[in-house]
């Protein structure tokens, strides 16, 4: 939380509570994703109201990027925090308005293609920070500003319930929120890295099919965090978990931190 930049998502998980009989408490396991400093950090809450990450949130300054879901509304108004927007998700209402007016939303389609083409060229050419916010600034602003002037274009003859009509009104009322990225070139064009660090956990869900309560959804919460670091920082998880347990007891309190898997030594791994 004292990373300068987030990335925030949450999934659902079923938690078997002895106080419901016959069924599973639908809890929501919240994630938070710091890109720079390659670490995630899974919570545990028994809901997905904006109080449940309130506390984590009410010391926090930066850039925020989430997706559209109201809870984060609040947090993104805050003093201090620069709220940004996932263009993936932007894309995906367009997507889903192709078979209702293929013409226009293949040609916004099209053009946000054409944004993520820069972020390939940025990420092949292993740019620094500062070059990609260049390099969106040449190649990306006049995109934007070709997106934001066919959308607004496009937004008096669709009907506001089509699909189309959501597509539109979705991107337009977030568009400061989609031009954030080109702010800092440490930011990213959508969420989809966090996206990818909760993928797991929506397989473990098919597998496990809910944890056995509310103390294993903490430790589920802990477990996914050390492993989802562990994977951004292409870090074993067999054999920092097998390095862990067998030095932890003859690491220092004070030292702990250099075993976190953004922080040990690669080579004492092998």
């Amino acid at each position: 939380m004292q990373a300068s930049y987030l990335q925030v998502d949450e999934t659902g998980l079923a938690v078997q509570d002895r106080t419901k009989q016959g069924t599973t408490h639908k809890g929501f396991l919240w994630g938070y994703h710091a890109p720079v400093q390659r670490i995630v950090y899974f919570e545990y809450q028994k809901g997905r109201g904006q109080t449940h990450c309130r506390e984590l949130f009410d010391a926090y300054s930066g850039y925020l990027q989430t997706d559209d879901y109201q809870a984060y509304h609040a947090h993104k108004a805050r003093d201090g925090v620069i709220g940004l927007a996932c263009w993936a998700h932007a894309r995906r209402n367009f997507e889903k308005a192709l078979d209702y007016d293929h013409e226009r939303a293949s040609t916004v389609m099209k053009l946000i293609q054409q944004l993520y083409a820069v972020e390939r060229e940025a990420r092949d050419g292993g740019l620094s920070h500062d070059a990609r916010k260049e390099l969106r600034l040449q190649k990306s602003l006049p995109l934007l500003n070709t997106i934001s002037a066919l959308l607004i274009h496009q937004l008096p003859d669709t009907l506001p319930k089509s699909p189309m009509g959501k597509a539109l009104r979705y991107a337009i009322r977030l568009w400061d929120d989609l031009m954030a990225y080109l702010c800092d070139g440490r930011l990213e064009i959508d969420n989809n890295l966090m996206e990818n660090a909760i993928r797991p956990i929506a397989l473990g869900r098919k597998n496990y099919l809910f944890a056995g309560s509310h103390d294993a959804a903490q430790n589920i919460a802990m477990y996914r965090s050390l492993y989802a670091t562990c994977s951004l920082n292409q870090v074993n998880p067999y054999q920092w978990t097998r390095y862990v347990l067998t030095h932890i007891n003859s690491t220092a309190p004070v030292n702990y931190h250099t075993l976190l898997p953004h922080r040990i030594d690669k080579s004492l791994l092998s």
